[in-house]
């Protein structure tokens, strides 16, 4: 009889003992608009005394938000474009949010991918034949496309025979386009001082940009998928 492996089990005891404190201490109330909006003057006056260290922190904890799969990422993007700006949050939030997903799919290989695919294992040897020959490509598309949910994709390639590096890198480009458009909406709304601010033509153009990307990306994507001869977007592939 095959011994558990008390490791695995001790990663995983480790990992929903971290989860279970951060909503049991009521943690994740740091992660919302509200808290921001309310404590917006104090951000910014720790920030301005601070910044280095606000920089380094808020990197690190969004690498652990992205990386246990926590909610908030996307308020702390917008939080990233608000304080930081537009070119210092899209530096800390790409390269966050990118090691965030690889150690997240690094602890997911090791704790599931050898039942998953000793389980399905004529599944795998399939899914793995078509990662090794487009693997790349299509990870490349689902990051593109908002809809499809961070932990999903991350989990996903997890399961699979890619290599580390090529979902580091393809992850990187592959967010960079959404990252940017959270950002630059993050950077507008940080601007606002007044009611009438609300209505400034960059902050409208920011946001019909956030609404119109995963449009415009399905357009893209599925221009690029017919020219490579591998078909549209099938509706379960997230959009």
């Amino acid at each position: 009889m095959k011994l558990p492996d008390y490791k695995k089990i001790v990663l995983v005891g480790i990992l929903l003992l971290i989860i279970v404190l951060f909503f049991s201490l009521g943690l994740d109330r740091y992660l919302s608009l509200s808290f921001l909006k309310d404590s917006r003057a104090m951000l910014e006056t720790v920030y301005n005394e601070h910044t280095f260290l606000v920089l380094g922190g808020y990197f690190l904890v969004y690498i652990l938000v992205t990386a246990l799969s926590l909610p908030g990422a996307a308020v702390m993007t917008l939080a990233g474009g608000a304080f930081f700006g537009f070119w210092a949050g899209l530096l800390l939030v790409s390269f966050a949010s990118t090691i965030g997903a690889s150690l997240a799919c690094l602890v997911a290989r090791y704790l599931f991918r050898d039942w998953a695919q000793a389980k399905l294992q004529n599944w795998f040897d399939k899914i793995n034949a078509g990662i090794q020959r487009e693997g790349a490509f299509y990870l490349f598309t689902m990051r593109l496309i908002p809809a499809i949910p961070f932990f999903v994709i991350n989990l996903g390639m997890a399961l699979t025979n890619m290599r580390m590096a090529t979902f580091y890198w393809v992850s990187q480009l592959g967010m960079l386009p959404g990252t940017a458009v959270y950002i630059n909406a993050g950077k507008q709304l940080g601007e606002i001082s007044s009611p009438g601010d609300i209505l400034s033509f960059d902050l409208i153009v920011s946001f019909v940009i956030l609404g119109v990307f995963p449009l415009a990306v399905k357009k893209v994507v599925n221009y690029i998928r017919e020219k490579s001869g591998k078909g549209k977007i099938k509706p379960e592939e997230g959009v």
